[in-house]
């Protein structure tokens, strides 16, 4: 997720209250609207938990509309608490009482985000659909709750994948608010986190700046951090972690206070990652691990993969190998489980819109049944051979329904082929390259062949997006990418791990053989480079490599291994090859091989 949706309380009309009971601080009319409107609205603040806790000890004296409002102010506590056999209860007892049809929408807007948290993707796209469906028709939802409705839809397709969805949705929010005030929270935050996660970061500065400003004035602090979160991650990827680091460590308590541990959990994983860059270590420690605490509920967010890393790459440096190993494997696991979400996001998007389209075909095709059984039985009162030829058409149109069944069932095995692809370079992504290399390793060892593993990242790549831009720096991936396929057979895994970082397994491989091949193709990359996509680019790479003869047949093991030998490669100047063996590390500069203690 890459901004944290709060779930808002606040926009809801004035109830109509029977009786008016009171209770110490106020009447219980009262105090619930101080909980939906005021305490409550865009946080779990303290007030809050003790406010719904003294509205909780005479829930029997409510009445039924108060008590359904207190049960959605419980649900949504539970929620963010991570609580969700509880909040999911309360929800369906609300969808299945309550009359109040804002309040009814307001809970089917819990319930997709609750779904989406359990990663219940499919069911929660479903649900959405129903909710794109009442906004498009109802015409009995306050404008407020509408407002909350599009910025749910925009956030859920943007984890989809699907921008240019929640880019629309995002604008509905404005064009509601144009003829009031022209910018809203909701609407700005909306829009910052469908531009963000398409990179088109353009404009992006100026927006951050209005969103965070149009959020603190409506005193939306959830919204207005989650905003501060894609300001600090750009800030860090422009180069500047101090800038960073002062944003966040200047709002961190404020996160705290809110009581979301997954935007705190965001927060402290970007502090720690903006403090290795700094080269304050004890600091980047601290924030990982407090990163790793709040993330606790959800071990495969993104916060938690990078965390884990972070914790892993210190250990390692320390010479702690015992904490590196167990951070590595916590931190494949999450990252494992960071892209499997990722993917299955996208791929229930499209199942939920193919089962759309094949329902309407199925409606279409019993349409037809009974026009062809209609015109069966007025055969014997209408001439018969023009009834033929209206069957014969009949029957073409059911065919055609049936081809484009199956053409939308091949679209549907196409997407989830292009899922376990990276979206650049056409090679496999992480989490697929991971799965295929393990199993391939499998069958190394059942078999007692030899493999090797290596890791290629190029050299000072930063530099050459921050001096020619993204654009030149994609070519210049795939012109590197381009150059390793020109010298991989076709049993080899090749895969992109993260950045300018990929993986080669290579079964039925000794050192040797493996070190000409890595040598062809450092040779290669420093050749295909500098071609008419980016004229005057030096580049070239550094490469570590593992072999099964040292490290085992576990993957984890490998890449542990070759990573050492890719830091060696790094610090003994770059575009080199370095690899461990059982006796000594040998390492090879442009093509030559020197021994090194």
């Amino acid at each position: 997720m890459l901004l944290p949706m709060a779930i808002g309380i606040g926009g809801i009309p004035s109830y109509v209250i029977g009786a008016n009971m009171s209770v110490s601080g106020g009447s219980y009319s009262e105090l619930l609207d101080r909980a939906q409107f005021r305490v409550c609205a865009t946080s779990l603040s303290e007030e809050c938990v003790r406010l719904l806790g003294r509205l909780s000890g005479v829930a029997n004296q409510l009445t039924h509309e108060q008590q359904t409002r207190l049960h959605y102010l419980q649900a949504w506590r539970a929620a963010l608490d991570g609580n969700y056999h509880r909040s999911d209860m309360l929800i369906d007892g609300i969808l299945n009482n309550s009359r109040d049809p804002n309040l009814r929408f307001k809970t089917m807007m819990l319930s997709v985000n609750s779904l989406s948290d359990q990663s219940k993707f499919e069911e929660a796209f479903t649900q959405l659909r129903q909710l794109v469906a009442l906004l498009e028709n109802g015409t009995d939802i306050a404008r407020d709750v509408r407002e909350q409705g599009y910025g749910v839809a925009s956030r859920l397709y943007a984890d989809a994948g699907q921008f240019d969805l929640a880019t629309y949705y995002a604008e509905q929010i404005f064009r509601l608010n144009l003829a009031k005030t022209g910018y809203v929270c909701v609407d700005d935050h909306a829009r910052i986190a469908a531009l963000y996660g398409d990179n088109k970061w353009e404009n992006i500065d100026a927006l951050i700046a209005q969103g965070v400003d149009v959020c603190t004035k409506e005193r939306n602090s959830m919204f207005a951090n989650g905003i501060r979160y894609v300001a600090a991650n750009l800030d860090l990827q422009r180069g500047h972690p101090e800038r960073a680091i002062a944003l966040l460590s200047r709002h961190h308590d404020e996160v705290q206070r809110d009581g979301y541990p997954l935007q705190l959990a965001q927060f402290e994983s970007l502090l720690a990652q903006s403090y290795q860059q700094t080269g304050d270590l004890d600091a980047a420690r601290h924030w990982a691990l407090a990163a790793v605490g709040h993330g606790s509920s959800n071990q495969y967010a993104k916060s938690a993969s990078d965390a884990f890393r972070i914790l892993y790459l210190l250990a390692k440096q320390k010479g702690d190998s015992v904490s590196a190993l167990n951070f590595h494997e916590k931190y494949m696991a999450s990252d494992k489980g960071y892209l499997d979400e990722i993917s299955a996001k996208a791929l229930a998007f499209q199942t939920v819109q193919q089962q759309v389209m094949a329902k309407k075909l199925q409606l279409d095709a019993l349409n037809k049944q009974n026009q062809i059984l209609q015109l069966q039985q007025s055969l014997d009162k209408s001439d018969s051979e023009m009834s033929r030829l209206y069957i014969i058409l009949l029957l073409t149109v059911l065919a055609f329904i049936a081809f484009w069944t199956y053409r939308i069932k091949r679209s549907q095995l196409r997407f989830m082929k292009l899922a376990r692809r990276d979206g650049l370079t056409g090679i496999f992504n992480r989490q697929h390259f991971v799965s295929s290399a393990e199993m391939q390793l499998q069958y190394c060892k059942k078999s007692a062949r030899q493999a090797c593993l290596v890791l290629i990242d190029l050299d000072h790549f930063k530099v050459v997006n921050d001096t020619h831009g993204h654009a030149v720096g994609d070519r210049v991936l795939k012109r590197a990418v381009a150059a390793c396929q020109e010298h991989l057979r076709s049993t080899d895994i090749f895969g992109r791990l993260g950045g300018e970082e990929f993986g080669i397994v290579l079964p039925e491989c000794t050192l040797e053989q493996a070190l000409s091949r890595a040598e062809q193709i450092r040779v290669a990359i420093a050749t295909a480079a500098s071609g008419e996509d980016a004229p005057g680019i030096p580049i070239s790479a550094s490469f570590g490599v593992a072999t099964i003869a040292r490290s085992g047949y576990e993957l984890r093991k490998l890449l542990i291994d070759a990573d050492d030998g890719l830091y060696r490669a790094k610090r003994e100047g770059r575009n080199r090859i370095s690899v461990c063996d059982d006796t000594q590390p040998r390492e090879r500069v442009g093509g030559a091989a020197t021994e090194r203690a």
